[in-house]
This record gives structure tokens, sequence and C-alpha cells, in this order.
């Protein structure tokens, strides 16, 4: 039971399956509607969820010496939710309804749930998920055959989500857990977007754009001249004003002006995002970047001016065979997330390095590379105050000194540009996990 009753939400509680887009047919029509999407109702998949951890939240009570008759209230539950494309999941042969041959997954993972003993200030976590991106942990709600680029149907199908979401946001949950009637209460953090999904849902523009972060308003020039001195400014609320203004240009402004005023917000956000960073895609974003470091490198590009394509595909070819023949490290043609972990190696660097001239480059390479290897586990790690404390505690040091190489040894590439994962890596790492407690564990 939901008190106060929950607003948009069917009261029908014998649930199962639903149509996605239970009730918003009418919106969608280049494809038969009964067959593009899929959900649970969010408060039924939630109570399911909770009943799974009945015997966690008894033991957690036990364990914490709380009287499990006394604590019947006061129950905090913190949902992350996910949201990504599937890449192409066409039918290879047969005949099934026409499809678009792209899906999108909604899921949400539930991460903690504390309780609040009365004379107590501070609520105790009696539940902690120990392994928040393990499949295991993470509950599918929604699977939609659509493009994720298609931004009218995936609003519509992710509308009702939503509503939902709120109307839970302002209620509690009367639940029976260990034989008593208990009471929660649910926080929704949307952190398992990747960017592309970040810009979709919060109206700002494409990856490509001059504004070049989900999280604070910097340019591209900007972010390339101060590498590291950035805070997390971006937020829900804010994107929606500027959307505001965008819209309805107070000011009378030139479309230039009115873009800086709005810092690229274009379009209206539809998703509260929690803004943070996406670490699997950063450890591909930097590899990529990295492996075109290599490439100039090896054909010394500080010392020229602009190398044509053919040179350019010499150098990478080299640098393949290299790397195959070395490190047993196939060419793939687009960097995923395994090759990124084998390329962001002290190994790596070493190979690299037998085809780098000069001495002086090469020692440059491995200094970038030990203090990207020292950076890392701080972003990708569930708990780092725990499992690299050290690293933790240098990151500010290890990427000043970072940004300090790139913007001397390496000018000739971060003149003026760098590139979007390389500006949160280096600018707010440090202050997503001072928030957050973590990144791997919220963003993966």
């Amino acid at each position: 039971e939901w008190q106060p009753a929950l607003k948009n939400v069917s009261s029908s509680w014998d649930v199962g399956i639903i149509d996605g887009l239970s009730g918003w047919t009418t919106s969608v029509d280049d494809v038969p509607a009964d067959t593009i999407s899929r959900r649970f109702r969010y408060d039924v998949a939630l109570v399911s969820a909770l009943k799974d951890l009945e015997e966690d939240i008894i033991e957690g009570l036990r364990q914490r010496e709380l009287d499990d008759s006394v604590c019947t209230s006061g129950f905090t539950v913190v949902v992350k939710e996910s949201c990504d494309g599937m890449g192409d999941v066409s039918e290879k042969h047969g005949s099934g309804p026409a499809v678009p041959e792209k899906a999108v997954r909604f899921s949400f993972t539930i991460m903690s749930i504390s309780i609040r003993v009365e004379g107590e200030d501070d609520g105790t976590t009696i539940f902690q998920e120990q392994k928040p991106n393990s499949e295991l942990s993470c509950r599918p709600l929604s699977l939609m055959f659509v493009d994720e680029s298609n931004h009218e149907t995936l609003t519509a199908i992710l509308g009702p989500v939503i509503a939902e979401r709120k109307a839970m946001t302002e209620s509690r949950l009367i639940l029976s857990v260990g034989g008593l009637l208990r009471s929660f209460r649910f926080f929704f953090r949307g952190t398992g977007y990747d960017e592309k999904m970040v810009r979709e849902m919060e109206g700002l523009e494409a990856s490509g754009s001059t504004y070049i972060c989900t999280l604070c308003d910097s340019t591209r020039a900007e972010a390339s001249q101060n590498m590291v001195l950035h805070s997390i400014t971006r937020s829900h609320d804010e994107n929606l004003e500027r959307y505001e203004i965008w819209r309805t240009n107070p000011f009378s402004e030139s479309a230039d002006e009115l873009r800086d005023r709005v810092k690229g917000v274009s379009a209206k956000p539809f998703m509260e995002t929690q803004p943070t960073l996406d670490a699997l895609h950063c450890d591909i974003g930097n590899a990529t970047e990295f492996y075109k470091i290599f490439q100039d490198e090896i054909g010394e590009v500080y010392q020229k001016s602009s190398p044509s394509r053919e040179e350019r595909r010499c150098w990478r070819s080299t640098m393949d065979e290299h790397l195959r023949k070395n490190l047993k490290l196939k060419p793939v043609m687009r960097m995923n997330g395994n090759y990124a972990r084998r390329l962001m190696t002290r190994e790596a660097v070493e190979v690299v390095c037998e085809l780098v001239p000069s001495k002086e480059r090469r020692e440059a390479l491995r200094k970038l590379m030990d203090l990207y290897t020292q950076m890392k586990p701080v972003w990708r790690s569930t708990c780092p105050s725990r499992d690299c404390p050290d690293q933790l505690c240098q990151y500010s040091y290890n990427s000043q000194q970072f940004a300090d190489l790139l913007s001397t040894t390496f000018k000739y590439r971060y003149d003026g540009k760098i590139t979007n994962y390389l500006h949160k890596t280096l600018a707010h790492v440090p202050e997503i996990v001072e928030r957050d407690g973590s990144i791997g564990a919220w963003a993966s």
C-alpha cells in the first residue's frame, strides 16, 4: 500500500508485464504499438525487489542490534537507475513483426537501505549492495525496440516510467517485511547513463558541441586552457530554467548570444539525471585518445606541421602490427572496453616506445601512462576510500601533473581542443567521489 495513493498509476495490484506504452499508443505510429515495448510497473518492480531482500533487511537490523519489532518506519531506499542502447538486435532469419533493429533497456539497482532510529540524526545502513555492477543486482524494468537516438519514441515510452517515479518520491510504501508492516521512502538517482543519453535526456547539444561537459559550463577551448580547475555546476533544474530562456529569449538576443547564455541547453530536459561520469566510457574515450597520441609520437608529429592521411595510416598499421606481435593485441574497428584495458598498461607503453625514435619523448609517454594508471582505480573502484586510499589522496596532484604534461610536451594535440572524457577525468573525478563516495559503483 502507498500512502498517499500514487497519482497517475493504476490501482490494480495483480500486475504482470505490461505494454510499455501503457496508454500512450496513439503517440507512436510508425511501428505496431503492441510490439514496441514491454515493462513492469515501477512500483510493483520495487516491491518485488524489496521482498527479494527481505532476509537481508532483517539480518541487517539484527547485526546493528536494532529491535526488529520497534523498527517499523523510517526506512530509506536508494535506487540507482540505468538506461542504455543495446545496438543491433535484429532478427537474422525469420518473419516477425517489423520493429526497429536497436533496443533500449531501462533498469534499476537497489544500492542501499538505511533506517533512522528515533532520537538519532543520522540513518543506520542496514543493507549495502556489495556488487552494484553485477547482473545479479541489476533489475530490468523496461525493454523497448527503439533506437536511443529516436527521441520522440524514447520519451513516449519512458514518460509513464518517470510519472511513476515522481509519484513514488511523494509517497511512502507500507510493506510487510519479516511479518511486520514497515514504511519505506525511495530516493532515485539516475547515474547509469552514458554521455549520449545524458545529453539527450537533459536537453543538451550532442557530444561534438562547443559545450564539452555535462557537469560544468566550460567550452572546449576553456577546458583545454584550464584542464583541472572546474566544479560541477549543471543540474536538472538549472537546465529547465535555461530551456525556458532558450524558448522565450526574454532579452531578445541573437542566436549566438542566446546559446552562450544557456550554455548549449537547446531542448527541453526530459528526465532528471545525476551529473556524474560513466566509468566504462571514460576508459574507452581515454584509450582512444592515447591510441592517437601513440601514433603521433611514432610519426614525430610534434616536429611536423600537418601529416598526410597516408602517413598517419602508415604509423597506425606499424603500431597495430607491433602490438599484435608483442602483446597479442589484435586491432579493432572501434575501441572497446577490453582493448582499452589492455592498451592502457605499462607493458603496452613499453611496446609502443620501441617504435618512438626520441629518448625524451619515450620518457614523456612512460610518465603519462604512469600517472594515468595511478588515477584510473579512483573512478573504476566500487569504494575508492577502501580500495585505493593512496591514489584517491594523490588524485588532484596526479591530474595536475598529467595536465601539465599535456599542455607542454603534447601541446600539439591540446592547443584549443580536448576530448570530453579527458576533461572530465582531469577536472571532475575528485568532486564526484567526494559527493557520492564512488564513481565505479554508481556509473558503470
